[in-house]
């Protein structure tokens, strides 16, 4: 038996104008709308102050599901949740109280950005790429230990470039850090930094050919097209989806559900701008392993002890 229900989600700062992380959410909810008939709606964070508000004003309006989009509310959700236990609430990224009513979605990152090091340790031409982060935290060494290890692999000669912006939503400081990478000899580089990775982008569009940007969370390859080598997707929006879909059938399960490769969360973009740039033999490499990834054969690190333990697998001669 599936009803109609009411879905909304609560923001993290940058919005749903950030092409990134909080836009896939929101397109999770359009797609709810769309397939399901829920009636969906957002509420946008402008600071931390705002997610106790948000939240709580949510669950009062009677929607059955309400989304905490990021890490960042972990301790808002502990404090709403348990006033509002005919509420069902879902946290990307974060932990969820342990109540009935809530459910963690966790992504495997690091699954998804060694498929995107593994291309951009191929494709380099100067042997030294980049990365950046928005805040220095767990999460986002996640993305940057699982490219560390995707380019060891395939380019164990080439440097990484490490920066973190301090924040999610300052484009010119995206844009800043990236130049100066580029300056360094990066000629690609991927950003795990929300709405800053514009700046990113927009850095490799400056540069202009022969240099890469590498975006994250959703397809960013149209915002510089031919400058976005690919894009690490994050399927926030299938998961956001998945949650709705099972509280529309009254299947809803708290706990917490992982999305990695295997289950289609993380993975490259279509490439529809770049895929002529990159050679076949290169294209393949990247799809064996992600079919390893698959199959439990390959598990990228996530942070720097799994790094430091872990052995790239052995590459066909010739590929790169």
């Amino acid at each position: 038996m599936q009803g109609r229900i009411r879905a909304a989600m609560v923001t993290d700062v940058g919005g749903i104008g950030d092409e990134s992380f909080n836009a896939s959410a929101w397109r999770g909810l359009q797609r709810a709308q769309k397939e399901l008939n829920a009636e969906v709606r957002y509420l946008e964070s402008r600071t931390a102050a705002d997610y106790i508000r948000n939240l709580t004003t949510l669950a009062r309006q009677g929607f059955n599901v309400v989304f905490a989009v990021g890490f960042l509310m972990e301790d808002a959700l502990a404090r709403v949740a348990p006033r509002f236990p005919r509420v069902y609430f879902g946290i990307v990224d974060g932990k969820a109280p342990n109540l009935p009513n809530c459910v963690s979605l966790i992504f495997n990152e690091q699954e998804g950005s060694y498929l995107v090091g593994a291309l951009a340790g191929a494709m380099t031409k100067r042997n030294a790429v980049g990365f950046i982060g928005g805040m220095n935290v767990p999460l986002i060494k996640k993305f940057e230990y699982g490219y560390r290890a995707g380019v060891l692999t395939t380019n164990p000669r080439a440097r990484v470039l490490t920066g973190y912006t301090g924040n999610w939503d300052d484009v010119n400081k995206g844009r800043e850090l990236a130049l100066t990478q580029f300056n360094q000899g990066a000629d690609i580089i991927y950003h795990a930094a929300g709405r800053c990775g514009v700046g990113v982008i927009r850095a490799a569009e400056q540069k202009g050919k022969g240099y890469y940007a590498i975006g994250v969370d959703s397809d960013q390859d149209h915002l510089a097209p031919g400058r976005v080598l690919t894009s690490m997707m994050k399927r926030v929006d299938n998961a956001v989806f998945d949650v709705c879909q099972r509280v529309a059938r009254r299947q809803f399960r708290s706990g917490t559900i992982v999305y990695g490769v295997k289950e289609k969360g993380v993975g490259l973009s279509p490439m529809r701008f770049t895929r002529k740039d990159v050679p076949a033999n290169v294209m393949q490499l990247v799809r064996m392993l992600e079919g390893m990834i698959a199959q439990g054969k390959l598990k990228p690190p996530y942070d720097e002890a799994t790094f430091r333990q872990f052995k790239p697998p052995r590459v066909p001669t010739g590929v790169v």
